[in-house]
């Protein structure tokens, strides 16, 4: 009988805390970009891109994209990030991730994906925010060249600043093409819910 008690009080005691555990890791989370230009406000879907939402988390936590630029804008196109420092090194990145561009989010105005280069699982802390509906850069198939740019996330507040990205003149840099003549600088990148 008494083992039966203790069993039912420790029931009791741990369902709620899985409870609450399950609603906060269902809540997607938002990040605030400051930059020179403005505030971004990004909504990740852990639901669809959990994979792509939490490396980009470890960076934000750990402070990496704080003090580093839009070092690509292709007005129309994209505005790329979250590589270089405001003295144009590339910084230093953990791990390949693997490529969610599957996952179904579409690359429409305003969502935010992983840049990568040719080989499909290789983004790592760069990524890009579509300034309109870019169907060519979706997953249409699991090929080098079908699997596209995984979406795990969108702007909801402050699009107008990545729009005024786009007004900045772009020139040649350090071996790049189409970077902003000015720094377009992430001040900080910080989780806010």
């Amino acid at each position: 009988m008494r083992a039966f008690i203790f069993s039912m009080m420790l029931l009791l005691t741990t369902t709620p805390s899985f409870a609450t555990e399950n609603i906060m890791s269902d809540t997607p989370s938002k990040v605030k970009l400051t930059t020179s230009l403005g505030e971004i406000i990004i909504q990740l879907n852990p639901e669809k891109a959990p994979v792509s939402s939490a490396n980009f988390l470890t960076y934000v936590n750990e402070g990496f994209y704080n003090n580093t630029i839009f070092h690509r804008v292709i007005p129309g196109f994209m505005a790329q990030g979250g590589g270089f420092d405001t003295a144009f090194n590339q910084k230093s990145v953990h791990n390949p991730i693997k490529n969610e561009a599957d996952n179904g989010l579409p690359n429409k105005r305003g969502s935010i994906a992983m840049a990568r280069t040719n080989v499909p699982d290789s983004a790592t802390a760069q990524f890009f925010i579509n300034y309109k509906d870019n169907a060519s850069l979706n997953h249409t198939s699991p090929t080098p060249s079908g699997w596209g740019y995984a979406v795990f996330g969108e702007v909801v507040e402050g699009m107008d600043v990545v729009d005024a990205m786009a007004k900045q003149a772009t020139g040649n840099r350090g071996g790049h093409q189409d970077v902003p003549k000015t720094d377009i600088i992430v001040e900080k990148a910080e989780v806010i819910n």
